[in-house]
């Protein structure tokens, strides 16, 4: 059987390696396009495009979603390193709880103060606790919630006065011959 032309063309140094095996791809390229494919493999290339692009869908939609978080952890932590407030010197205790326990703080009087009046909230900067302004703790809120430790409501404020404890003891009849 005689060579074929390609192979004679090589032998001859007129043609490359390279640029046999381009023609050789090519020629496969063309008669796979040629061969008619059944209704069941394009069906199949199909549903496996439209599975592809759902997948792709929803990777995508992950990424957003992560990429959202990261830029809301962002601003959080933004929000607390311009606003927290120094507690340099602090000799006073504030004591709050978190996650039902007591943890606590040394702040000064001012800071204290301003914690008990609720003018100040603690927020947990991963792991540190820091006191912020209220009106930088609702902007907190609406971001991420739960790092927002302790706000004083209003219950905090208004401590247990001697009229609470006369309530308490109004339910009690004194006996009239009480003798002293």
């Amino acid at each position: 059987m005689a060579p074929s032309l390609q192979e004679q063309l090589l032998k001859a140094g007129v043609a490359n390696k390279s640029a046999a095996k381009k023609a050789r791809a090519e020629k496969r390229k063309q008669q796979k396009a040629k061969q008619p494919q059944s209704a069941e493999a394009k069906r199949a290339a199909e549903e496996a495009l439209q599975a592809k692009k759902q997948r792709d869908r929803q990777l995508n939609q992950e990424q957003q979603a992560q990429k959202e978080a990261r830029a809301i952890n962002a601003q959080v932590k933004q929000l607390i390193d311009m606003n927290k407030q120094s507690r340099r010197n602090g000799d006073i205790v504030f004591n709050f709880t978190h996650d039902n326990k007591i943890k606590r703080l040394y702040v000064t009087q001012a800071l204290h103060k301003g914690a008990l009046a609720g003018k100040l909230a603690v927020v947990d900067d991963n792991g540190e606790y820091e006191l912020v302004p209220m009106q930088v703790a609702e902007k907190i809120l609406q971001r991420r919630p739960e790092v927002v430790v302790y706000i004083a409501s209003q219950q905090d404020k208004d401590s247990v006065t001697d009229d609470d404890q006369d309530d308490w003891y109004a339910d009690f009849d004194i006996p009239d011959d009480l003798t002293w």
